[in-house]
C-alpha cells in the first residue's frame, strides 16, 4: 500500500515533464513559423497595442509627398454687376486689416478665397491689389505673422548654405537673401535664424489680358504685364514646368528665325535682364522646349503680340520672378 502513492507522484512528475517539453515544442514552432515568414523584415506592431504603462516607440513609416495645391481656378469673365457676396466678403478682409491689431493672414486669406468667385472686373481689380499690398507685408519682408503657413523660421547650422536651405524649402536662395537682408551666399552664419518661404512659386499667364499672375502655392502674390507671341508665333497654352539648370543671366542667344547669335554686350542683345527655360508638360505646351520668360530691350512692347513665342517681362520684374521660380518645382500654366 505504501508504493501506490509513490508512483501516482512518479505519474504526475512525468505527465508534468510531458507538458512542459510539449509547450516548449509548440513555442519554438510558433517562434520558426514566424521567422521563415517574416524573413527579413520587421513586423510592425500597431502602438496601441503596447500596454499604457510601457513606453510606446515610435513607428518610423516613410512619409509620401504632399500633392502639390492646385492653382485658383478664377471665373475669367466678369459679371455685368458687383458681387453682393464678394463685397461683403471684401469688406470683412478689409476690416481684418483695419484692425488693431491688423490680422494680415487672415485677411490674405479671406481675399484669397474670394478672387476665384464670380464678380465685376473693378472688385477683381480691388481684391488684386489688396493681397499684393498684403504680399509687401508677410511676404517681401522679415515680419513673420503667427500662424502663417506660407512662411516660418529656420535655426542655421553649421555648414549650411542658402542654396541648400533654399532647396529643402522649394525657393531660390535669392529671395531668401532678399527678404534677410544677406549681403552674399557666404556672410551666412551658424546659428542665425533666418526667415524661410514654404514653396514653390506658381505662375499663370492669361494671354488673351496679357497678365502673369504670381502665387505662391495657391496664394496670390501679384500681378505683371507681359508681351506674349505675335501672329503665327504664339505663346502655347498649356502647362509648363521650369526646365533644371534653365535659370540663366544673359545667357548667348541665337535666333532662330535669323540665325543671329547675339551675345549679353550685344547693344541690341534681346533677352533683357534675366531667362528662365521652360519645358511643355501638359496640353499644346506638352513636348516643347526652347521657351522661356525674360526680359526685354522694348519695355514699350509688354502688352503686346510682339514676341517669337516666349513671355516677356519688364527687367525688373524679370528679376523678381528669376528670384521666386524654382527649377524643377514651379509651374507656369498658359490660357487664353
Amino acid at each position: 500500500m505504501a508504493r501506490y502513492p509513490s508512483s501516482r507522484r512518479g505519474r504526475q512528475r512525468s505527465r508534468r515533464w510531458v507538458y512542459i517539453i510539449s509547450a516548449l515544442v509548440i513555442v519554438a514552432v510558433v517562434i520558426v513559423f514566424g521567422y521563415r515568414r517574416n524573413k527579413g523584415e520587421v513586423a510592425a506592431v500597431p502602438t496601441d497595442s503596447v500596454p499604457e504603462n510601457e513606453t510606446k516607440l515610435p513607428v518610423l513609416v516613410a512619409a509620401e509627398p504632399e500633392p502639390e495645391p492646385a492653382l485658383l481656378e478664377i471665373a475669367l469673365e466678369p459679371t455685368a454687376k458687383p458681387n453682393p457676396q464678394a463685397a461683403e466678403l471684401i469688406a470683412e478682409a478689409m476690416a481684418m486689416v483695419n484692425a488693431k491689431p491688423a490680422r494680415i493672414i487672415e485677411a490674405r486669406d479671406r481675399l484669397n478665397e474670394v478672387l476665384p468667385m464670380p464678380m465685376s472686373e473693378p472688385q477683381r481689380a480691388v481684391v488684386k491689389k489688396q493681397l499684393s499690398e498684403l504680399a509687401d507685408k508677410w511676404l517681401f519682408s522679415r515680419t513673420i505673422f503667427p500662424q502663417d503657413r506660407l512662411c516660418g523660421t529656420y535655426k542655421v547650422k553649421p555648414g549650411d548654405q542658402l542654396r541648400t536651405i533654399g532647396v529643402q524649402y522649394k525657393v531660390p536662395y535669392e529671395i531668401l537673401m532678399d527678404i534677410n537682408k544677406i549681403s552674399s551666399p557666404q556672410s551666412l552664419q551658424a546659428g542665425a535664424v533666418i526667415k524661410v518661404i514654404n514653396g514653390p512659386f506658381h505662375a499663370r499667364v492669361y494671354r488673351s489680358a496679357f497678365t502673369l499672375d504670381l502665387y505662391l502655392q495657391n496664394t496670390f502674390v501679384r500681378s505683371f504685364p507681359v508681351g506674349l507671341g505675335k501672329l503665327d508665333m504664339e505663346t502655347p497654352t498649356g502647362l509648363w514646368v521650369v526646365r533644371l539648370d534653365s535659370k540663366l543671366i544673359k545667357p548667348t542667344w541665337t535666333d532662330p528665325v535669323s540665325g543671329r547669335t547675339y551675345e549679353a554686350e550685344s547693344p541690341d542683345y534681346p533677352l533683357g535682364s534675366r531667362w528662365i527655360g521652360l519645358e511643355g508638360i501638359r496640353g499644346d505646351a506638352k513636348g516643347r522646349t526652347g521657351f522661356g520668360i525674360h526680359g526685354t530691350k522694348s519695355p514699350d512692347q509688354i502688352g503686346s503680340a510682339s514676341s517669337q513665342g516666349c513671355i516677356r517681362l519688364h527687367n525688373g520684374d524679370a528679376i523678381l520672378i528669376y528670384n521666386l521660380l524654382m527649377p524643377g518645382s514651379s509651374q507656369v500654366e498658359i490660357v487664353e
